[in-house]
């Protein structure tokens, strides 16, 4: 069975670049780790029934979306340091995430939904 995955397309001059949902998933996995405060992304229930019907972001604690525009949708579940404010962390993981997102792909970020599931202590 062939799996299904979404791509950004990116016109150049001599064709066109397509970036697979999973790398940018790595990406915005990759930047939320740089956050400070962050204490890790959270993977939903059920994420191994997600991976065998193809949803695999879901299991990461991070899902991405592309749009009909190539815009991307980015939802995401976290842990938050014990002691940091939780509106300031996940703010930095929005703009950290749309940053990366952009510098590295030229992709258009329309949303970063931040889901805040717990604090840890370290």
């Amino acid at each position: 069975m062939a799996e299904y995955k979404q791509y950004v397309t990116q016109p150049q001059d001599n064709g066109a670049v397509l970036i697979s949902e999973e790398v940018l998933s790595t990406v915005a996995v990759e930047a939320v780790g740089e956050v400070e405060g962050v204490a890790g992304l959270v993977g939903k229930p059920g994420a191994d029934i997600a991976d065998m019907i193809g949803k695999k972001n879901w299991g990461k604690g991070l899902k991405v979306t592309i749009g009909e525009g190539d815009e991307v949708y980015i939802d995401c579940n976290l842990t938050v340091v014990y002691g940091q404010s939780v509106v300031k962390v996940s703010k930095d993981v929005q703009a950290s995430v749309a940053a990366a997102l952009e510098s590295m792909t030229g992709v258009t970020v329309a949303n970063v939904n931040v889901n805040v599931c717990g604090i840890v202590r370290q």
